[in-house]
């Protein structure tokens, strides 16, 4: 949109082309070959004319790409500012593979502010093809730039675009032509018309500059309630990128014009127009190095506990052969359900119309709350039903279901049915909450020591898990009211005995089975809400006695299950002029949704609040607000991010108010726990680390020479500003719920000395079997390729915990343990015997002697148990530490940030398997930089999440990697309370992203410097290019307030 606008002043009507003209071919797919060929036989040419390069439409962007910055380098540069301005884009352009396949194309027309007609459409007509796009050669006199911004710098659609050119007089500095365009300030591309035609004649310098900058902030305007919201931003993003384009021109000019000028207008100018400033922050390649942990000396080379052993099924789900849960076959006369939703947050139900789709194509029947057999009660606390009944609360609640021959007449059909509402207020976000005292119970204190405080804020957003394959269910029904579940579950057992299918279907949970091969993902968010759909499915293959499935699209998958919670801190801090901190008291509110779930998240982010930090006096409570939106549920961390981002807002304000801006590493350094030290929940700290992944991580990230550079940098780029942030994380490692704290195994061994083993865990792509394999390897000694996991599933262990909250290695590993020593103990005759025997002859020998060759494994951590009433108990088995260090740079004006560097120093006590933990703790990092840098979840004043794919929701790509990734193993750090003297690793690192933020907080405090602001600040999680940009005040923002509170409906509301 915006390369079409900016040439729309010199871009000639395109023709066909003649044939006699020299012909260039670019690579093509032979499907696009016969399409266009049918047409037209130039769609896939580019050439070379006089004033111009004619591409054809169906030419590649990456061909598009090559033949320009070929021209650019073969041509004088004052004819490639059109071509340079295009390649700038192309970079941001979707991703590789696509510029390698997409085409362009344009008809006879100028690709003006008339070329887009409306939202999404065009002038070209239905029955019209593309043939090519004619790129102008720029004017000597004449400058052209475009601009793109966008939540996300790759494959992203943009928030604002501008396109911009201007011609001199020749010789001179006088605006002679000017065209200013935009896109994202209308349905429609716009011309700054006014504020051009104003400019005419003017000399280009800081009194065109001030001027031009007050007439866009009028002309560009935008209604409070437009779509798509930020509309400040929006609005300054014109005159920042008007500004950008303002000192790329006087950069240009002065080479071109003032050159042979003495002294005094390239000096007056100089301090605008470092090429920084002007600049984009573009791609550079990336490189990652990882330090792994040392195997100790003499373990035989047999031994693979400590190996980097591959994951088993990497080379499986590399080549897509591993199977996933719709990739079961087909049953005969199997049926597919799609659910009917609310659309309304919190409404009664006054009527359902089911009776055009059950005339539907295809159709079986439909299924509402009276065709469940059993309860229609559910949840994690009974406070959910199976389908809506009478009421809804929450846009997404499942009301009914149509079950159909085939996923699109299923699909269509659930559309099909209507209903009729009578609207209630909903309560939406936790400001609401608040006001409304809309809280779940217990609310839960914990207090340490006397104090006395006073409050700032943070508000952390929420976040979708994400996951690659989403919720999915197969049903098969058995005979005598059994039911075979194949459900992508991080808990087979919630399925199958906690109050769900079996309650709803009215049979016993001995008559529910529970399988689980694999997942593609899931963070949490298949811990409890898997059984929202597999109940449902459930429930229709009972009453149909045939086999049902379902697999949620993504935008379904969004807006059903629930994500992160969204959390809101208050908080006072009392310190000493020393910056130790001697006092707290920290305020949580968290948005549950419309159930509790899993809300218990709360006690967590309590158990967290200090973070690493030893402070004598501490009050902490947390609100659970109840709300009209979906149940929020688990996700990676399970309230622990929540709780120690508010941690580190509180001590970087701590140095902010001290004046200690360039020494906030001091302040936390000196209030780092030590050995022995007490928790404000009163437990002693044994086995502490931070220390030393405090001073490796400075050392290994050469802190003191990138501060200094960093320092240096700010002082030289006025609109370019560099950060650091070193940020410690500590993580305790147990399920809050103590008696989730167990685990169960089976392992069998076959008479040809193969191993199956089973185990109450799941595989979600982290690495858990794989560690199992090793275990069972190392007690039995024997190859990890005689052993096999085949899945997860409620007839083989029973009463299985959850996969989560970090401790499964733990659990599982010690479960797997057992099992295998008890069959150690068994074969040990039989090796005392035949000492020079093989593996296969001890297990021969012991089943021709009738020996059980099965055995089962049990544990639970021992010692745990905690009492809020009495602040008393030990909470968590052992902590796990880490330490980050990154370093960044943001764009002032866009609010765009780089991620130059991250070093990570992370204590795994002696990893099971490096090579799978160092990939937990750079997944884990990548995962909390979308969390508090990128991805935000958008919800409507009425309920109604806006964010329901890749297309509005960003996670992190490729270009948001640091530059430079560094990960480290901490050495020569046993952990004695879990299996192998190894340590959980699956949650503890994503925190470790918050240095990214707080990086971006220090780029943003010396931004703020520049405009004469010092002190604490308050920025908001995620740190989105909207916030950044807003938090660097200056005369561009201040042109551009945002609209009073109240006085407009927002597209988007923070929930």
């Amino acid at each position: 949109r915006s390369s079409s606008a900016c040439s729309s002043h010199s871009t000639e009507g395109l023709r066909r082309l003649d044939p006699a003209e020299p012909r260039v071919y670019g690579p093509v797919s032979s499907e696009r070959v016969q399409l266009m060929d049918a047409c037209c036989g130039d769609a896939f040419l580019f050439l070379h004319v006089s004033v111009r390069i004619v591409f054809g439409a169906a030419c590649t962007l990456s061909h598009m790409g090559a033949v320009l910055r070929k021209a650019v380098q073969s041509l004088p540069p004052h004819q490639t500012e059109v071509f340079q301005a295009v390649l700038e884009q192309l970079q941001w352009f979707a991703g590789q593979q696509i510029r390698n396949v997409a085409v362009n194309g344009s008809r006879e027309v100028l690709m003006d502010d008339s070329f887009f007609t409306g939202y999404r459409k065009t002038a070209v007509e239905p029955q019209e093809i593309l043939l090519s796009i004619h790129i102008p050669y720029s004017q000597k006199v004449g400058f052209i730039s475009a601009f793109k911004q966008s939540p996300r710098r790759e494959d992203d659609i943009s928030i604002v675009t501008a396109a911009m050119s201007v011609t001199f007089s020749p010789g001179t500095d006088v605006v002679k032509d000017l065209r200013l365009s935009f896109g994202g300030m209308a349905p429609v591309t716009v011309l700054a018309r006014r504020t051009a035609d104003r400019l005419l004649g003017r000399q280009w310098g800081e009194e065109l500059l001030q001027e031009a900058c007050s007439l866009l902030a009028e002309e560009m305007s935008l209604d409070p309630s437009a779509p798509g919201g930020m509309v400040s931003y929006r609005r300054t993003l014109t005159l920042s990128l008007f500004y950008k384009f303002y000192l790329r021109v006087l950069q240009k000019l002065r080479l071109q014009v003032w050159s042979q000028r003495a002294g005094g207008e390239s000096t007056r100018y100089s301090k605008h127009t470092s090429t920084r400033e002007t600049d984009t922050l573009d791609v550079q390649e990336r490189n990652s190095l990882l330090r792994l942990q040392a195997v100790p000396e003499g373990q035989s080379l047999g031994d693979v506990v400590g190996r980097p052993i591959m994951h088993l099924s990497a080379l499986k789900q590399a080549t897509g052969e591993a199977m996933y849960c719709d990739d079961v076959p087909l049953y005969e006369n199997e049926l597919y359900l799609a659910l009917i939703t609310s659309t309304k947050a919190h409404a009664r139900i006054l009527s359902v119309d089911a009776a055009a789709a059950e005339r539907s194509p295809g159709v079986v029947c439909c299924l509402f709350a009276s065709d469940v057999p059993g309860s229609n009660i559910t949840g994690m606390r009974q406070d959910e039903t199976v389908f809506a009944d009478g009421q809804v609360t929450c846009v997404g609640h499942i009301v009914g279901a149509v079950v159909a021959d085939t996923q699109l007449h299923a699909q269509r059909a659930a559309k099909a049915v209507k209903i009729q509402y009578e609207e209630l207020e909903p309560v939406v976000t936790i400001q609401e909450a608040i006001v409304a005292q809309s809280f779940y119970k217990p609310i839960r204190t914990i207090q340490c020591g006397d104090l006395e405080a006073g409050f700032k804020q943070i508000h952390i957003g929420g976040q979708e898990h994400f996951y690659l394959e989403t919720n999915v269910t197969l049903a098969v029904p058995r005979e005598d009211g059994e039911m075979e579940l194949f459900i992508s579950s991080q808990s087979p057992s919630d399925s199958q005995v906690t109050g769900k299918s079996p309650k709803a279907l009215g049979v016993p949970a001995n008559r529910v089975l529970v399988r689980v091969k694999r997942m593609g993902g899931g963070f949490g968010g298949k811990e409890s809400r898997t059984s929202v759909l597999s109940t449902v499915v459930a429930v229709a293959a009972d009453k149909l006695k045939r086999p049902v499935r379902c697999m949620l699209d993504r935008d379904e998958d969004m807006l059903i299950t629930g994500g992160r919670h969204p959390f809101y801190g208050k908080y006072k801090v009392g310190f000493l002029q020393t910056g130790k901190v001697v006092a707290l008291d920290v305020t949580f509110y968290s948005n549950a949704g419309n159930s509790m779930d899993l809300s218990q998240i709360m006690e967590r982010a309590l158990f967290h609040m200090e973070n690493s930090y030893s402070i004598p006096n501490v009050h902490g409570q947390g609100f659970i607000c109840r709300t009209n939106l979906p149940s929020n549920t688990a996700f990676r961390g399970f309230g622990g991010p929540q709780g120690l981002m508010v941690a580190e807002a509180w001590i970087t304000d701590v140095a902010h108010c001290l004046g200690l801006c360039l020494f906030i590493l001091q302040v936390r350094r000196l209030n780092l726990y030590l050995e022995g030290e007490s928790t404000p929940y009163n437990q002693i700290l044994h086995g502490v680390t931070l220390d030393r992944c405090w001073d490796e991580c400075l050392s290994r990230s050469e802190y003191e020479r990138r501060r200094a550079a960093a320092d240096l940098f700010n002082r030289q780029n006025r609109w370019t500003k560099r950060g650091l942030a070193v940020v410690p994380t500590k993580f305790g490692i147990a399920f809050t719920a103590t008696f989730l704290n167990q685990a169960g195994a089976l392992v069998h061994i076959y008479r040809d000395g193969s191993v199956l083993l089973t185990h109450g865990g799941t595989e979600m792509g982290q690495g858990l079997h794989t560690k199992m394999v090793q275990v069972a390897s190392r007690v039995l000694g024997i190859p990890c390729a005689r052993i096999y996991v085949s899945e997860t599933s409620t007839n083989t262990v029973a009463n299985t915990s959850p996969t989560a909250a970090s401790a499964s290695s733990d659990l599982n590993g010690a479960a797997v343990l057992n099992a295998c020593q008890t069959l150690l103990k068994r074969l040990e005759p039989y090796r005392t015997q035949n000492p020079k025997g093989s593996w296969e002859d001890w297990v021969m020998a012991a089943y021709l002697d009738r020996v059980n060759l099965s055995a089962n494994g049990f544990y639970r951590t021992p010692d745990l148990g905690y009492d809020f009433d009495t602040n008393s108990g030990r909470v968590f088995n052992y902590y796990s530490y880490g330490v980050a260090c990154s370093e960044v740079e943001i764009d002032c004006l866009t609010g765009t940030h780089k991620n130059l560097s991250t070093t990570i120093v992370m204590d795994v006590g002696h990893s099971l398997n490096p090579a799978i933990d160092v990939g937990q703790v750079e997944g884990g990092f990548m995962q909390g930089l979308g969390l508090f840098t990128l991805e935000e979840l958008h919800y409507s004043p009425r309920g109604v999440l806006l964010t329901r794919g890749p297309g509005s929701y960003k996670i992190p790509a490729f270009g948001d990697i640091p530059t430079q990734l560094t990960v480290s193993l901490l050495r020569d750090a046993p952990n004695d309370k879990a299996i192998f003297a190894s340590k959980a690793v699956g949650e503890p690192p994503l925190f470790l992203a918050s240095s990214v933020f707080y990086a971006i907080k220090d780029a943003v405090r010396a931004a703020r410097a520049e405009s004469g602001m010092t002190g604490p600040f308050r920025l908001d999680s995620p740190a989105s290019a909207e916030r950044i940009r807003t938090a660097c005040c200056d005369r561009f923002t201040k042109l551009c307030p945002p609209a009073q509170p109240g006085t407009f409906s927002p597209w988007s509301v923070r929930v």
